[in-house]
């Protein structure tokens, strides 16, 4: 009688010995089917790009240093854009700001001003537009800016100022600061638009005046359409600090007006109706060494544009305004024109 748990080992045995026969057939099958492929099937392919050293990505980006570009405004000139280019152009400013008369001065022709500029190696930083009004009609003045917007751009220029109108008559209300910023807001999506980005000149006896109402203007503004053109001297004159606010809207900075300020009283005062005069830099109350200061401490990159009403010494002329204030720049603030 055979024995059953010797009889369960052989057949164990045999079912090992069966599936090691199959193992083996299949590997000599996938050998032979391996054999048969050309050997550049299982080349390592090229790579798709190059070695990278991706440790770049790694270490935090450094910003740039602070970096300024300077121009100078035409209006010291009082409407003679062509003396201004040359003057400002042999003064050596790289760039210069114009103001809206000047289109119908070169016949309305972009291209004109364009190759006028660029014969005297100048930059167009900015057109002054004029002004905006809540109590216009809106259509008029959005078309009227919408169409400067479109001379700065085929002229070369960068950047479109206007300055927002009071409401006259009356005293400004929360609501007329509210209208005001969706109203630069619908101007500034135009300008972009056309390539051009819009900035806002917070003007003595505009509705922008005070930083309060800058303030209240830009809550109701979109940040993306509407930005800031910091003119440190009528900050100061309206009361507030232009280094504070360079670091308030260093994210809303579009371009900067310099220029100093100094304070009249008695008759001075009541001849210019005013109790104040602008001056040329360095020689009013305006902490420029701060303002400077502050630039570099924010990283700002972008043009700064002296500007002077009027020469304030009536024996200069705009063109001797604008060497002492090149002086200062250089001789003062270091920097190289």
């Amino acid at each position: 009688m055979d024995d059953p748990a010797h009889k369960k080992n052989e057949e164990r045995h045999r079912d090992v010995a069966r599936a090691t026969r199959r193992e083996f057939l299949v590997s000599a099958a996938a050998v032979a089917a391996t054999a048969a492929i050309p050997s550049r099937v299982f080349a390592t392919p090229p790579a798709l790009y190059p070695p990278t050293d991706l440790s770049y990505f790694e270490r935090p980006i450094t910003p740039a240093d602070a970096a300024l570009e300077f121009g100078y405004a035409a209006i010291t000139w009082q409407g003679n854009e062509l003396q201004a280019i040359e003057d400002i152009a042999s003064l050596g400013f790289p760039g210069i700001q114009l103001r809206s008369p000047a289109i119908a001065e070169f016949h309305s022709s972009p291209a004109e001003v364009r190759e006028l500029l660029a014969q005297h190696h100048l930059k167009m930083v900015a057109l002054s537009s004029g002004n905006l009004s809540i109590d216009h009609p809106a259509a008029d003045e959005l078309a009227l800016h919408t169409a400067h917007a479109e001379f700065v751009r085929d002229a070369g220029g960068l950047y479109l100022q206007v300055i927002c109108e009071r409401p006259k008559g009356r005293t400004a209300t929360p609501d007329d600061y509210t209208r005001m910023g969706r109203l630069l807001t619908e101007l500034g999506k135009r300008t972009a638009d056309r390539g051009i980005p819009l900035a806002v000149h917070h003007h003595m006896s505009s509705l922008a005046e005070r930083p309060e109402e800058t303030e209240s203007i830009f809550a109701a503004a979109d940040e993306r359409y509407v930005k800031l053109l910091l003119d440190v001297a009528h900050w100061l004159q309206s009361g507030g600090d232009p280094v504070k606010a360079l670091e308030q809207y260093r994210s809303r900075l579009l371009f900067l007006h310099l220029k100093d300020v100094i304070t009249l009283e008695g008759a001075e005062a009541a001849a210019a109706g005013r109790n104040y005069r602008f001056v040329e830099l360095g020689r009013g109350r305006v902490d420029l060494p701060g303002v400077f200061a502050a630039i570099k401490r924010i990283q700002y990159r972008g043009w700064a544009v002296v500007e002077l009403d009027a020469p304030p010494d009536k024996s200069h002329t705009a063109r001797e305004c604008g060497e002492i204030n090149k002086r200062y720049l250089e001789e003062k603030a270091g920097y190289t024109i």
